[in-house]
């Protein structure tokens, strides 16, 4: 409502765009985000709020470390939640459904494939991980290798497309290179979670 509002007064959204891009430059700043990103995904909140705070203002490589470094922390932040709530906890949906894939299946490729595939919620492998108390060491190196794939192609495809707008240039293949990555993932993922759901019976 507060954005719709601001937005509502056609605020000089360069100007903001210009202060965000300075701003985003002090270590303090770049320190806190990673920090907000990191606790939000530890308690189970989305991270989308420090990929908008980020890839937008950082060059794809820059933002894509300092993503993946952000989502590991809180993965394990995650982890040692919910691996010390143990049997005090009982979860439900899709959580149990990872949970109990997790036993058949803790491999690396499988827990990077959960990772990369945008139709699995993070919060919900990392509890359903901590939960089982699978390998830490697996599932660390797991996440560090799906999330920088992952937040690679996003961090490509948002601040490619954006420099195409301010530029008023045409979107040029390699702009369009992380666009359609992004799709084909976003399908995949759907696809994969959709077969996830449908196999609850299986398990």
């Amino acid at each position: 409502m507060l954005a719709y509002v601001w937005l509502w007064y056609s605020p000089d959204l360069m100007a903001v765009k210009q202060w965000a891009s300075q701003a985003s430059h002090y270590p303090v700043v770049i320190i806190g985000v990673m920090v907000i990103m990191a606790v939000t995904l530890a308690i189970g909140l989305p991270g989308s709020i420090g990929l908008w705070l980020i890839a937008p203002f950082y060059p794809p490589l820059v933002a894509t470390v300092m993503l993946t470094l952000s989502s590991v922390a809180g993965a394990l932040g995650a982890y040692q939640i919910a691996a010390r709530a143990g049997k005090n906890w009982n979860p439900s949906g899709l959580t149990l459904k990872v949970m109990k894939m997790l036993e058949q299946r803790s491999d690396l490729m499988t827990q990077c494939a959960l990772r990369i595939l945008p139709g699995f919620p993070h919060s919900v492998i990392n509890f359903a991980a901590g939960l089982r108390s699978i390998s830490l060491k697996t599932y660390l190196l797991a996440a560090t290798l799906g999330l920088a794939v992952k937040w690679g192609v996003y961090s490509s495809a948002i601040y490619g497309a954006l420099e195409a707008i301010e530029e008023e240039n045409a979107l040029q293949f390699d702009v369009l290179l992380p666009l359609i990555a992004l799709a084909l993932l976003l399908l995949i993922g759907a696809w994969f979670r959709r077969r996830v759901e449908a196999a609850r019976n299986v398990y």
